[in-house]
């Protein structure tokens, strides 16, 4: 059989990522604080873009009471961004050039820019463990060879507040007898927070209780050596062991509780995350409406100053009418691809309400299941589309601060054979746990008859992997004693 080449003509369709429709998609799944920084990097990179002043605002339709005009536009479709792009010249005769704005305004708070702190201005730096152990060194009564050992002691202290190195080590380093290390050791042990530097769990609380003077016997005794039982709150046996009295182990547990097992925790935690919502959702009257929290995003336009450089007739070089013209088409792009995202969101979150009624009114327990086909299928758009809006999005409702993805839940069939949410379920739970003897806390196998007596009948070992996702100790660890 010969080998020939022929050429054939053949029609084919194929889905091609444009640089358009990837954006696209990746401001759909950015959080508010990505999409921030994303258009802040956007400023800085096209200079066809600028930030709309807040003079500068023009009241949307809806705020003047005006109806919206705009036709609203439908999902991101491939299709239509693979659609033939305007001309540079189409572009620039279709903008408003002084009123071009893709977003509804944002409510000022700030009165002027002058008087507005900077970032700078609010940041302040944390004093670490070491740094503030070192200091306090500085400050002893101690030779300069002992600072020298107790810099390294600080040195090998762990974000815990244990020393890690053995101290036959740090002797040898500084070539002195093991006494000397053990003597600055001690004094910093003394330190704030005290207990610091002790080389496990039972030094550093009997340091604690030294410094605090307590001199129950008791107390050092269990320290020293029923810590095991105590974790387990296994009173009882303690008190067999030390012939005392269950309450009297209590007082002593409660003497040991109070004490610090990670003297280095203060200083390691990490600040505290405060989260934006970007939807609130209020409810007017018997209605629930939706509302995008713009503040502190940047309105967008396309810069005037730049029309013209494409207008027919310029002098400018053919190189920067291709620039600009690039710019242009980008600046764009990004302004309708944000406020795409921007209604997406509040499409998803009214889609949500729809289905979650009951949620809305009246709590945490009248959850019901749902998925993200539900949702798509309300909103004639694409699984996928939905799973990212609901990425990383919170929205404030009547009930508090929830996660998108909050609302999406399995389903746990009830003896009647109806579906209740996996959510609802776990705010049983808790609540159960809520309101239980503390001496007599209910394990999770009575938990799982009470949930039956309710009609939900889960296993024990769901019973507990809820609780442990809500991180909820075990019967045991809950238990009170005195």
């Amino acid at each position: 059989m010969a080998l020939e080449l022929k050429q054939q003509i053949k029609l084919s369709q194929s889905l091609v990522m444009t640089p358009q429709l990837q954006q696209a998609i990746k401001l759909l799944q950015l959080s508010r604080l990505e999409l921030t920084n994303t258009v802040q990097q956007e400023l800085v990179e096209n200079p066809v873009l600028e930030e709309v002043q807040e003079d500068e605002v023009t009241p949307s339709p809806t705020e003047t009471g005006a109806e919206e005009t705009q036709a609203p536009e439908p999902e991101i479709n491939p299709d239509d961004l693979q659609a033939p792009e305007p001309t540079a010249e189409e572009l620039v005769s279709d903008l408003d050039w002084d009123n071009y704005m893709e977003s509804s305004p944002q409510t000022s708070m700030a009165n002027n820019d002058d008087q507005r702190m900077t970032a700078e201005d609010n940041l302040t730096l944390s004093t670490s463990l070491a740094d503030h152990l070192l200091w306090q060194l500085s400050l002893s009564d101690l030779n300069d060879e002992s600072k020298q050992i107790g810099v390294t002691i600080i040195g090998n202290v762990d974000d815990n507040g244990y020393l890690v190195e053995e101290l036959d080590t740090i002797a040898a380093h500084h070539e002195v007898e093991l006494k000397e290390i053990e003597a600055v050791l001690y004094r910093v042990q003394k330190f704030d927070p005290v207990g610091v530097a002790a080389r496990n769990l039972v030094e550093c609380l009997l340091v604690q209780i030294e410094l605090l003077g307590v001199k129950d016997p008791l107390v050092q005794s269990v320290i020293e050596k029923h810590l095991d039982l105590l974790q387990r709150k296994d009173y009882k046996g303690v008190a067999k062991l030390e012939g005392k009295t269950v309450e009297e182990v209590a007082v002593a547990a409660g003497v040991i509780g109070s004490l610090e097992p990670r003297p280095g925790r203060l200083f390691n935690e990490e600040d505290p995350v405060y989260i934006t919502p970007d939807i609130y959702v209020h409810k007017v009257a018997d209605e629930y409406h939706v509302v995008l929290n713009e503040d502190g995003m940047p309105k967008l336009r396309v810069s005037p100053a730049y029309r013209s450089v494409l207008i027919k007739g310029s002098d400018e070089p053919k190189e920067t009418r291709t620039y600009v013209r690039e710019k242009l088409r980008s600046a764009v792009w990004l302004i309708k691809s944000i406020h795409q995202r921007q209604r997406t969101i509040v499409k998803v979150m009214q889609s949500i309400i729809r289905f979650q009624r009951d949620f809305f009114d009246n709590g945490t327990e009248h959850l019901r299941p749902l998925n993200l086909r539900d949702v798509a299928e309300d909103i004639e758009m694409h699984e996928s589309t939905v799973s990212r809006v609901t990425t990383n999005k919170y929205a404030q409702t009547p009930h508090g601060i929830f996660e998108l993805k909050f609302f999406f839940n399995s389903s746990i069939r009830t003896r009647d054979g109806e579906s209740i949410a996996s959510e609802s379920v776990k705010e049983k739970i808790r609540e159960i746990i809520r309101n239980e003897n503390d001496r007599s806390p209910l394990s999770d196998q009575r938990i799982a008859e009470v949930l039956r007596d309710s009609d939900i009948r889960i296993a024990r070992r769901t019973v507990t992997k809820y609780r442990e996702g809500m991180r909820i100790l075990s019967s045991t660890r809950r238990r009170k004693v005195g």
